[in-house]
């Protein structure tokens, strides 16, 4: 955790125009900015702005397509939970995989079918550890 090849790690604004990249797939800014204003209401000035910082960071990248600016993500969802996931159980819940994973579900239960997937994931995780 913390290398200099760790992508950077994405605010809260910059989150939300992950998870709209992430789910539609590439767009341009326009289509990000109409998802976010049902959400909040904003500037598409802001919105481009952003995307363009975003692009400096390494979060996304640009294409022309037909003289439109179409942006992608730079990292999966999953990549970048991962990240996020380390940094947190590093710097709030002092490295403790047990401390983060019982503050989460202390913070929002799990469904029964998460819970299996979680057993299931512990147990494979146990016995690669212990090969």
């Amino acid at each position: 955790m913390g290398t200099k090849n760790d992508p950077p790690k994405p605010t809260d604004s910059e989150l939300r125009i992950l998870n709209i990249l992430w789910d539609r797939g590439p767009a341009s800014v326009r289509s990000v900015h109409d998802e976010l204003q049902s959400e909040k209401p904003s500037q598409y000035t802001t919105t481009l702005k952003l995307m363009q910082i975003m692009t400096e960071k390494g979060l996304l990248e640009r294409q022309d397509i037909d003289r439109v600016h179409v942006y992608h993500p730079c990292h999966s969802r999953e990549e970048t939970q991962r990240l996020l996931a380390g940094h947190l159980m590093k710097h709030a819940f002092g490295g403790s995989a047990r401390t983060l994973l019982m503050g989460a579900l202390s913070a929002q239960p799990a469904s029964r079918k998460e819970l299996d997937e979680l057993r299931k994931f512990l147990d494979e995780h146990q016995k690669r550890g212990r090969r």
